[in-house]
């Protein structure tokens, strides 16, 4: 399966094209304009059906395959005089944005070019809920919470249920397991809608050869539906077949790419084919603190630590993530990519190197499985690393993650490796603290 990731404008235009014939009993009404200027932006205001831009207010961000647009303070939604966005803030602020380079905390920086400008749905918090569905191995598997918003991902465990749905099972029996693992936070009054359009979401994720797709926050006010945010990507071995099913889809080139390094292109093109997770920003090719993290919350959780207990930005290196269930060769490759980067340069004070690997505790993601990635990348730059004088970090819980902390432990000290593992008993950056205590 090649994944292609699509704007969250073209997602949205593919739900509307749809949405009579999947969602049946709910009404989503789809007001988005995607522009590069605010001229152009006042320009859609003047054509006939884009009245409500004028006389709504409105969410501006930008539409450029990255996320942490909040976070990122990328998001325009209120100004800062009392009232709401109007068409005339959101022309001003998108100009103001594509007039100089943007960076992310992630350490992605290049030109905001492409935005989506929507009305502003008022709702409560407890009206938000998360949906997504992706391919694991040979299934699918359907992600379901009854609250939404930036924070989902912080209590994965607690709040996301996760229904795995083989792809031979019937409509009968995907209905009846998607009743079964409804989330318990959903209210009464909405049980039976959210179960009804988990259903309707599936089987428009599976016949629209998605592969993967994320609404999140879905916000439901009776029978009205409103997309907040959608991230998705569809399988493009499909593309022969959809014809003007997707909308005339375009396959963007990510926001930052086009100043990418050839190792992150690979890792972006790598992502590109997977139905997991990979990301790769080099900092500082001379850094000295090296980071294998597993998941992208994780990844930021890291990353700040690191910038704040080294006292040194500069020594941080890369930033990324791999998760969503990379393949063993996937990681390996990661891993490669990571370690061959890392070792190309003593550090230039006679230090250590250091490699963290670490993360929170995996949802589905099987630990040992990745991890034997990672050790048949070892067994590959084992001497680089005794040579830069690499020392070894690991944190991880999750699915086999006993099996993956003794089989990396082992792996290391057979090759000589200075190497400290702890599992999900040990706070999620406490390794960081030791290694730069050592």
């Amino acid at each position: 399966m090649a994944q292609r990731a699509i704007r969250e404008y073209d997602g949205k235009a593919i739900f509307s094209k749809h949405w009579e014939k999947y969602f049946s009993g709910f009404h989503y009404g789809f007001k988005s304009v995607l522009v590069t200027n605010g001229d152009e932006l006042r320009a859609c205001a003047q054509k006939h059906g884009f009245e409500w831009l004028k006389q709504e207010a409105l969410v501006a961000k930008p539409d450029m395959l990255f996320g942490k647009r909040g976070k990122n303070d990328l998001v325009l939604f209120k100004t800062n005089k009392p009232g709401d966005v109007t068409l005339e803030d959101a022309a001003k602020w998108i100009d103001d944005k594509i007039a100089h380079e943007t960076t992310l905390l992630s350490g992605q920086h290049g030109t905001l070019t492409h935005f989506i400008v929507e009305p502003f749905t008022p709702h409560s918090q407890d009206q938000e809920y998360y949906i997504s569905a992706t391919t694991v191995g040979e299934d699918d598997v359907l992600y379901l919470s009854a609250e939404g918003g930036m924070e989902v991902e912080e209590g994965w465990e607690e709040k996301v249920n996760e229904v795995t749905i083989p792809i031979t099972m019937d409509d009968a029996n995907i209905a009846h397991l998607i009743r079964a693992n409804v989330p318990a936070g959903i209210p009464a009054e909405n049980k039976e809608r959210f179960i009804t359009f988990a259903e309707q979401f599936y089987k428009f994720y599976r016949d629209l050869n998605f592969a993967y797709l994320e609404i999140n926050p879905i916000v439901m006010i009776g029978n009205d539906m409103h997309i907040l945010d959608l991230v998705a990507r569809l399988d493009d071995t499909a593309g022969f077949m959809m014809g003007d099913a997707w909308c005339g889809a375009e396959f963007p080139t990510a926001f930052g790419m086009e100043d990418q390094s050839p190792e992150e292109k690979a890792i972006a093109e790598a992502d590109s084919k997977s139905g997991a997770s990979l990301k790769l920003t080099i900092l500082n090719p001379m850094g000295r603190i090296w980071t294998m993290v597993a998941g992208g919350g994780a990844s930021v959780v890291y990353a700040d630590t690191i910038a704040d207990l080294s006292g040194n930005v500069a020594d941080l290196a890369n930033y990324g993530e791999y998760s969503g269930g990379p393949t063993t060769g996937e990681t390996k490759f990661y891993a490669d990519t990571v370690l061959d980067l890392m070792t190309r340069h003593k550090d230039p004070k006679g230090r250590d190197k250091i490699l963290i690997i670490g993360g929170a505790i995996a949802n589905f993601t099987d630990v040992a499985k990745t991890f034997t990635g990672i050790i048949q990348s070892f067994e590959t730059y084992a001497d680089k690393m005794k040579a830069v004088g690499t020392r070894i970090y690991v944190r991880r819980g999750g699915p086999n993650y006993e099996k993956g902390l003794k089989d990396i432990k082992e792996a290391a000290d057979r090759l000589g490796l200075y190497i400290e593992v702890y599992g999900p008993e040990t706070h999620v950056t406490d390794i960081v603290r030791m290694a730069l205590e050592k």
